[in-house]
């Protein structure tokens, strides 16, 4: 799980990595998905770029779970950020992969798809009230019946926004938009005000925007996608019209969250996402931001802001399945989420967790008051991104929208190639 500042805001960069290519499915070599045996044996665990950081968190849960459990012996491996998923598809592959593996719901698509991932609601069913049904449902593929990973931990964050510029174009600093609808005129208001000197964001739709729009993005069947329905077509009409009346950045064609950031730092932009971290990043490069910042709620139509999702995985061809299992729940369990989420601005994934003083308490600090928003909002949050939406089908999106906001296709016509593309590709890694 690489703990990455941006896209995961402390946390994963699931959503930057390619997809896995492991495809088929699974033989009858190996463990068994009986899970009810007694807990033994050695087993391997893997994670992702977490050693660095928190090696004596990590051998002290693994040294807890060898004391519950003599006649265990768990060998933890971490993985370097970079190749992660290659890695995984090698292994994969070779028959190598580890027992118990830290994954995110789109690694844990074509491992499940072969036969490689364990399923959770026929082995460790009596544990799924024990996590927020969101990010439980989080590891389940469209398609195929199952959830074939624990969930870990989760993010989200809100939108932060510049009072100043807000007020400069007339516009009420504690009154900010709080539905689509309100979004997009505000950012018309805005962009006119100061002549395409300011826009309100800086980046183009991506799919996730799409799933908080309220548009349908894949068949249930999760055999083709569906985002160029008419819900579709019409947020990508209303972000042309920002983009025409520069109410949208004129560089979000190929805008980064960095570039995105910077942009916002520097008042060229009036509203961004981020998470509690960057609010000591205003307060150190951008003091006169920091002092007009303003917090809000993610903007849907859903009532459910996005989360940002790990997963621990059990290989299910593991020769100890009870062990496996038994720890990846312990890893994922109430006691050691909390523990882990006030060693990094994560939040656990555990029903109940997000009610703990810590979530919910106020000191007067801003890094508290986004925590506890973002606490808030998790309970009924979900991960909008479909696990099998690849890394290649993020460019082909990507790449339509520009040419609609450019004005090169019709929104319509994007959206169309665009489902036709993620379509072909989706058929290529079945």
């Amino acid at each position: 799980m690489r703990i990455s500042r941006r896209v995961f805001t402390a946390a994963a960069a699931a959503v930057v990595l390619m997809p896995l290519s492991a495809c088929g499915s699974g033989g009858d070599d190996g463990g068994s998905t009986d899970a009810s045996g007694k807990v033994e044996g050695d087993i391997t665990f893997q994670t992702w770029n977490l050693r660095a950081n928190f090696k004596p968190y990590f051998e002290g849960v693994i040294s807890d779970f060898e004391k519950k459990y003599p006649g265990t012996h768990v060998k933890w491996i971490d993985q370097p950020a970079e190749g992660y998923a290659d890695k995984i598809s090698a292994d994969a592959a070779g028959g190598t992969l580890p027992d118990v593996v830290n994954v995110s719901p789109d690694l844990v698509a074509p491992l499940a798809k072969a036969g490689l991932a364990l399923d959770l609601d026929k082995s460790a069913a009596k544990y799924k009230s024990e996590y927020l049904p969101g990010a439980w449902a989080s590891h389940e593929i469209p398609g195929m019946t199952g959830t074939y990973a624990f969930p870990w931990y989760l993010n989200t964050g809100p939108l932060f926004y510049n009072k100043s510029l807000f007020e400069q174009a007339g516009l009420d600093p504690d009154q900010p938009p709080k539905t689509y609808d309100e979004l997009f005129a505000q950012a018309l208001q805005l962009a006119k005000k100061t002549d395409g000197k300011v826009a309100t964001l800086a980046n183009v739709p991506t799919v996730e925007d799409f799933g908080r729009y309220g548009v349908e993005l894949m068949n249930k069947a999760g055999t083709a996608f569906a985002f160029n329905d008419a819900k579709g077509i019409e947020l990508l009409t209303k972000y042309k019209e920002l983009y025409d009346a520069k109410a949208l950045d004129s560089q979000a064609l190929t805008a980064t969250p960095e570039s995105s950031g910077k942009k916002f730092l520097t008042g060229a932009v009036a509203m961004n996402p981020g998470s509690a971290l960057d609010l000591d990043n205003f307060k150190k490069q951008a003091p006169s931001l920091y002092k007009n910042i303003g917090i809000t709620d993610q903007i849907t139509s859903t009532g459910h802001v996005n989360m940002y999702v790990m997963g621990v995985m059990v290989n299910s061809k593991t020769k100890h399945t009870p062990a496996s299992v038994a720890f990846a729940h312990y890893v994922t369990d109430a006691q050691q989420q909390m523990s882990f989420a006030k060693k990094v601005a994560i939040f656990p994934s555990t029903a109940g967790s997000l009610d703990d003083p810590y979530f919910t308490k106020e000191d007067g600090t801003d890094e508290t008051r986004v925590r506890i928003a973002a606490a808030k909002s998790l309970k009924n949050a979900v991960n909008y991104t479909p696990v099998l939406f690849s890394e290649q089908m993020k460019t082909a999106l990507r790449n339509e929208v520009a040419k609609a906001l450019q004005g090169k296709e019709s929104p319509k016509t994007a959206l169309d190639n665009a489902v036709k593309q993620c379509d072909t590709l989706l058929q290529q890694e079945g």
